[in-house]
């Protein structure tokens, strides 16, 4: 046992400051962000590591992209496997669209009649999608048509990134540090119909077995992997079954507010992945809340204590 020291807050204090205060405490949630903090700053500053990052919910019009994309631009991450919106929002912003915060108590039926679709309280005008369908159109034009065929998901957001000029935008960033982008569910976003009346009139092929192949490569390479999980669904999946061809992750940091009575792939817990050998070792932490508020705060002191180690 240790004993459970007060945690104390001083005018001025940074964001690492704030994480060891939590630590001093260490238990409930504020000892799991402590051990985040810990872990994060691990994988950052040893070199070893090969860094997953999972991303699931609307986290790139609810305001974390420029987290993201300056993570990868920085070489933290390695790896970003995520969901198809996420990266649907960031094709938005990139070509100059915008979200927009609103009422969550809003008339549904109201809204739609103003052309404006809602996740909770982010708000989007209905005929963005209809900008973006031509936006993306345009780019898959510029794509040679050898590199349309039979291409994997990675590489295909890979062209596409190699070709917006946004340079805030995730895909853009990842292209130009060649940090692959997985999107297992990518058809199953708001672009999935779009690339399939494309694929009617031009070539487009996809083909996702290629991608666990690159996928693969990454992990048989990694003397060390750690992930970074927000969220679940096939993204935390996706992230923690291809590292089962190593015997799984070194260290993980799940934040999520998924329940785990149900049984659920989003809901469970790290330690259950252990089973399954998609993680090993003891370096894992759940961490319970709101991944918009807890991964800028945790990344924020994770990366002020990994600069000041090399300052």
């Amino acid at each position: 046992m240790r004993r459970i020291k007060p945690i104390r807050l001083r005018a001025g204090m940074t964001v690492d400051s704030l994480a060891r205060e939590l630590g001093r405490a260490g238990v409930i949630g504020a000892g799991r962000v402590a051990k985040a903090v810990e872990i994060i700053a691990e994988m950052f500053s040893d070199e070893s590591y090969t860094i997953f990052l999972s991303l699931s919910g609307p986290l790139v019009p609810a305001g974390l992209r420029l987290i993201i994309s300056d993570l990868i631009r920085k070489g933290y991450i390695d790896a970003l496997v995520t969901s198809g919106a996420n990266l649907v929002h960031d094709l938005i912003e990139a070509m100059g669209g915008e979200h927009h915060s609103g009422s969550p108590e809003a008339d549904d039926e109201r809204l739609r009649e103003r052309g404006v679709s809602r996740a909770y309280d982010i708000y989007i005008e209905s005929r963005v999608f209809q900008e973006l369908e031509r936006f993306l159109y345009g780019i898959l034009d510029e794509i040679p048509e050898e590199k349309r065929r039979e291409t994997p998901i990675w590489g295909l957001l890979r062209e596409i990134g190699l070709r917006l000029r946004d340079e805030d935008s995730i895909l853009r960033c990842a292209a130009f540090r060649d940090v692959p982008i997985f999107s297992p569910a990518l058809l199953d976003s708001m672009i999935g119909i779009p690339l399939w009346m494309y694929s009617q009139r031009r070539m487009l092929s996809i083909n996702p077995l290629r991608d666990f192949e690159h996928f693969a490569e990454l992990v048989y390479d990694a003397e060390k992997a750690g992930a970074i999980i927000l969220g679940g669904g096939v993204p935390k999946h996706h992230t923690l079954y291809m590292n089962t061809l190593r015997g799984g992750l070194d260290a993980a940091v799940q934040i999520t507010t998924a329940r785990v009575e149900d049984g659920s792939l989003s809901g469970a817990p790290l330690r259950e992945a252990i089973s399954w050998g998609k993680v090993k070792g003891t370096r894992i932490v759940d961490v319970y809340g709101d991944a918009t508020i807890l991964f800028p705060l945790i990344v924020a002191a994770a990366l002020e204590r990994v600069e000041a180690t090399f300052t």
